[in-house]
């Protein structure tokens, strides 16, 4: 019996060892994918011009001329971090705390992302990766144990429009072939992203100064942890702008999935930073 008891200690000791250890399978993957593409070399120091903005609809043009873009370096990738988001994994289930970090790069349509917590003590990780047209959703709990890991068509498109929510915080994406926008009124654009074979659509909303507020699409399909698969809109919110080295830029985002039984805020950030390379 007391050996017994040593060697459940023991083992208890050397699994929470284990947790603690910062090195995870799940982690170096998403950065030996994200230093891959950052082996592309950065642009050129060439900046934004109103001849960038030209073609666009009135409401996208004045979103980057009003944001502070003109003039601004242009970019070939961003990333972003995101600490303490009130996420949801699934409906009728509680809010967790999760660590996001994710990149973007825009001369082609790739964005990878990390996200990070732990259920009730259990690391858990999930890494979401866009990447030559294919797309996939991984979650792995204690370092170790695949959950579910989508694939598929479905996914492809998914991902690919989630870029396309996120152009207008990585401007050289938005200004790329790949992309066609569509005036539709003052204050509202729609916008194609066809890749790989792939295309998806969504509508960005502005405010009267030209902050964009939302992208709406139908173009893409909650996936449940179990596999479960329900075609219903989805929204990215963009709120709270401030002026951050220069440049007008949301401090609040949020994403929502517009179910029939009410809309679900599944991800609500109020504390991130995004860089620029």
């Amino acid at each position: 019996m007391v050996l017994l008891l040593v060697i459940l200690a023991g083992t208890a000791i050397g699994v929470a060892v284990f947790f603690k250890i910062p090195y995870s399978k799940t982690a170096a993957e998403f950065q030996r994918t994200a230093d891959h593409y950052l082996t592309t070399p950065a642009t050129p120091n060439d900046v934004f011009t109103s001849e960038d903005w030209k073609l666009l609809p009135y409401p996208v043009r004045k979103y980057f001329e009003t944001s502070g873009w003109t003039g601004a370096r242009k970019m070939s990738s961003m990333k972003a971090v995101f600490k303490g988001v009130n996420f949801i994994l699934s409906p009728k289930k509680p809010a967790i705390q999760i660590d996001y970090t994710q990149y973007n790069f825009s001369e082609h349509p790739i964005r990878i992302a990390l996200i990070e917590t732990s259920m009730y003590g259990i690391p858990f990780q999930g890494l979401d990766t866009y990447a030559e047209g294919k797309g996939s959703m991984k979650g792995v709990l204690a370092k170790m144990f695949t959950l579910f890991n989508q694939q598929g068509g479905e996914m492809d498109q998914a991902c690919l429009v989630t870029f396309l929510s996120e152009a207008l915080l990585l401007p050289s994406a938005a200004i790329q072939s790949c992309i066609t926008w569509e005036p539709i009124d003052d204050t509202h654009a729609g916008a194609t992203i066809s890749c790989y074979g792939i295309t998806a659509r969504g509508i960005f909303s502005f405010s009267s100064n030209g902050e964009c507020l939302s992208f709406t699409t139908d173009d893409r399909t909650a996936i449940g942890m179990d596999g479960s698969k329900q075609r219903v809109g989805w929204s990215a919110l963009m709120k709270d702008y401030q002026r951050i080295d220069g440049i007008r830029q949301p401090t609040h985002l949020q994403a929502v999935w517009h179910y029939d039984s009410g809309d679900l805020v599944y991800f609500d950030s109020r504390n991130f930073r995004v860089e620029y390379r």
